[in-house]
């Protein structure tokens, strides 16, 4: 059975990044361990994926079909934190990403990493969706007063 816990810390929370980039996430452990699993939870399969365990010398076992070259796992700090790179990421590589140990028969799941790779990124949804709306109303006001006198609107229509 899966268990999430606290032991497991992972970083970031969300990232969001561009195809043909490469990332990397964070699992700090504050647990012994043999070795670390990485998953991806999968919405669109329902299922998690297996996709690399690394072991405390560091070697790597690769679930099937996972490539070597786009998933590496890398030791950080004296055994108490790992890293997992991918690299050349495509939009197929979205999902929820958990570092686990094994405990006593048991997975211990981190508390997730979100990876949304996207071809084009979008330009902060933050400024896009509200001042859109409110910026064309306020230059319409502004202009008003301007082409009454009779200046603004002259100079505009030059070539």
């Amino acid at each position: 059975g899966f268990c999430t816990t606290l032991l497991l810390t992972q970083t970031p929370e969300h990232i969001l990044t561009q195809t043909n980039n490469k990332t990397e996430m964070l699992c700090e452990l504050k647990k012994e361990h043999t070795g670390v699993y990485w998953y991806r939870w999968s919405q669109e399969r329902q299922h998690f994926e297996f996709l690399v365990f690394s072991n405390m010398l560091g070697k790597a076992t690769y679930g099937t079909n996972v490539s070597k070259d786009k998933f590496g796992v890398r030791e950080v700090r004296s055994h108490s934190s790992y890293s997992l790179h991918i690299s050349h990421l495509h939009p197929s590589d979205s999902g929820t990403y958990y570092c686990s140990v094994s405990q006593s028969s048991q997975l211990l799941l981190g508390s997730g990493t979100q990876l949304r790779v996207v071809d084009a990124l979008p330009l902060s949804p933050k400024t896009t969706q509200t001042p859109v709306s409110k910026k064309p109303v306020q230059w319409i006001t502004k202009s008003k007063p301007a082409s009454r006198t009779g200046m603004a609107l002259p100079q505009l229509r030059l070539p």
